[in-house]
């Protein structure tokens, strides 16, 4: 057995015994996606149930009350700002996501202005909330797309599958809570595409008071930014360097993505070789 394969082995192994403790990242919003944390192998039902049940609800009367004009949502990157404050000017490996709502364009051009803005901001908030579940920072809203980072860590295989996993819970919160609020309002349901990718990112300020916006620059951005405009409604694509080292079970959940050159010219930095995107079966 090759040493490579074996650090992949170990490393899996350590990120099992971690999955197991690991309450933070392992929340409700986790069960929504049949992800089982109870280190003792049972399952309370009546507990998820409960949980999953009241995180819907909150969500659902937010959007309700919003729509009724009698909540504003209050989402902030202070967390994201703050973290990378502390790496200004240097290079940081990061797992970047991209989550862009579908249809937006449209939207725009069929919903009053007030409807469109508050679908709007019930979107990033939401979508935000679920990427601080799974350990994620918000960078910045660009349009009608959340752009979110992820710390490899000690563990980037455990990394990988949070990133992937905060993906397939967004894709959940939409069908499972709000598209429901937005059907019985008179609006249009909601999708979602994510593009996840990996790679050294240099951190920006624009300006030398502390105040200003912080940014990320680098390839990675690209490649992700181009993922997410390959990836289709619902669905959730990832590059080749983060599909190698997903879980089994969640790796063979994905298949490759068949693209045309036209559509995709980006290759691996260190092969030369054309880079290969996988997406969610």
């Amino acid at each position: 057995m090759s040493s490579e394969r074996k650090e992949k082995q170990i490393g899996r192994k350590d990120e099992d015994k971690i999955d197991q403790v690991d309450k933070t990242s392992e929340s409700v919003i986790n069960r929504m996606i049949g992800v089982n944390n109870n280190s003792s192998g049972t399952v309370n039902r009546k507990d998820e149930l409960i949980d999953l049940e009241t995180l819907l609800t909150q969500r659902q009367d937010r959007l309700f009350q919003a729509l009724e004009e009698r909540y504003q949502y209050s989402t902030s990157i202070k967390h994201g700002q703050n973290y990378l404050l502390n790496y200004v000017s240097s290079k940081r490996p990061l797992v970047i996501m991209y989550a862009d709502l579908v249809g937006s364009t449209k939207m725009s051009m069929t919903l009053p202005v007030d409807k469109l803005v508050t679908i709007i901001r019930a979107f990033v908030h939401e979508m935000s909330s679920v990427v601080e579940t799974y350990d994620g920072y918000v960078l910045k809203y660009v349009g009608d797309a959340i752009i979110a980072f992820f710390l490899p860590g000690f563990n980037i295989y455990l990394t990988y599958d949070k990133a992937v996993r905060c993906a397939k819970s967004m894709i959940n919160m939409l069908n499972s809570g709000i598209n429901d609020i937005l059907n019985n309002n008179d609006c249009p349901e909601l999708f979602v595409k994510v593009g996840i990718d990996v790679g050294d990112n240099v951190v920006v300020q624009y300006a030398y008071d502390k105040s200003s916006q912080i940014d990320i620059l680098g390839y990675t951005m690209n490649v992700a930014a181009k993922i997410t405009s390959l990836t289709g409604p619902n669905k959730v694509s990832v590059g080749e360097n983060v599909h190698k080292l997903l879980h089994p079970g969640l790796q063979a959940e994905f298949h490759e993505l068949v693209y045309s050159t036209d559509e995709w010219k980006y290759t691996d930095r260190d092969t030369g070789k054309l880079y290969k995107v996988y997406t969610l079966n």
